[in-house]
């Protein structure tokens, strides 16, 4: 197993460096601070971080590698794992939010768990995904999103996307608020049924999928005009995902539990936040947000 392990370690790698180069051809007044750090208890990785540039406010590209001699109940809650079994859990976490209003905020996870079972057998599982958080909405960036979250589920079976779309939607839910984050895309866990070769396939049709699908909508929206208005909106809204990640995401309480390294845990926070009491949208385009895109919709053919 410690082979097929180094493959996903080296390709996570391999993806870091490939969206690190790729934010940085389109960003034009900040680099990324590479932060590499070792765990206590085992393993490491490298944060890799932008803020405060001309496009994007703050940015995101993490890679770790840790293990330990008990999974953390986050990650082991649902499994019959064997008791205080050692792990290795490893990935990549991105979490990007643009300066402009007009161009959304995206987060891609895609991570692999080896573990123990309770009869000491080896057991592994792939997670991960990705959404998209616009803050005005466009209906063919949704399309854009969705048809690329379809096309990496494709060659695995026509009810992949579905699946793992409708685990998006559930997921990424404020229960509080009772909305949704954003618009979805696909989540997945506890994926082994296939077997390592075509999971391993699986996982990296995702990370290329949400590179090519984000990097677009980013590129096309990052110059629309905007003013504080619309600035204001935007840091509304983000407090909406900053509410998500600290009160309900499971990776964020993993990365806690395992005793992981905070800043990085807490990377994903955008720089600037804002809650106004009882805010409500100023404009029409604004409204429109909550009362359409914010809705479990079919995104391939939408209705509007």
């Amino acid at each position: 197993m410690q082979f097929e392990i180094n493959q996903v370690s080296q390709q996570l790698q391999h993806v870091q460096k490939d969206l690190i180069n790729a934010l940085e051809n389109i960003e034009t007044a900040a680099h990324f601070h590479l932060d590499p750090w070792v765990r206590e208890e085992g393993g490491g990785g490298v944060t890799a971080v932008l803020e405060g540039g001309a496009v994007l406010d703050k940015a995101g590209v993490n890679f770790s590698h840790v293990n330990g001699d008990s999974l953390p109940a986050s990650a082991s809650a649902h499994r019959n794992l064997a008791p205080n079994s050692g792990f290795e859990a490893l990935g990549l976490s991105v979490v990007i939010h643009p300066k402009n209003p007009y161009a959304p905020t995206s987060h891609m996870n895609t991570r692999l768990f080896v573990s123990n079972s309770a009869k000491g057998e080896p057991v592994w599982w792939f997670g991960g995904g990705f959404d998209l958080t616009p803050f005005y909405g466009f209906i063919e960036d949704c399309v854009l999103w969705h048809e690329a979250a379809q096309s990496a589920c494709q060659p695995f079976g026509a009810d992949v996307y579905p699946k793992f779309k409708k685990w998006c939607d559930e997921y990424f839910y404020l229960k509080h608020r009772q909305e949704p984050r954003g618009i979805g895309g696909i989540f997945y866990d506890d994926l082994n049924e296939w077997g390592f070769e075509r999971c391993f396939a699986f996982h990296q049709a995702v990370s290329t999928a949400y590179q090519r699908a984000y990097l677009a909508i980013l590129q096309k929206r990052i110059h629309t005009p905007y003013g504080e208005r619309e600035k204001n909106h935007q840091l509304i809204r983000r407090g909406r995902y900053v509410e998500f990640n600290l009160v309900w995401d499971r990776g964020t309480l993993f990365g806690l539990q395992s005793h992981g390294r905070t800043e990085s845990i807490l990377m994903s926070l955008p720089p600037e936040v804002k809650w106004a009491y009882c805010a409500e949208p100023e404009t029409e385009k604004e409204a429109e947000l909550t009362n359409f895109y914010l809705k479990s919709c079919d995104w391939i053919q939408p209705s509007k």
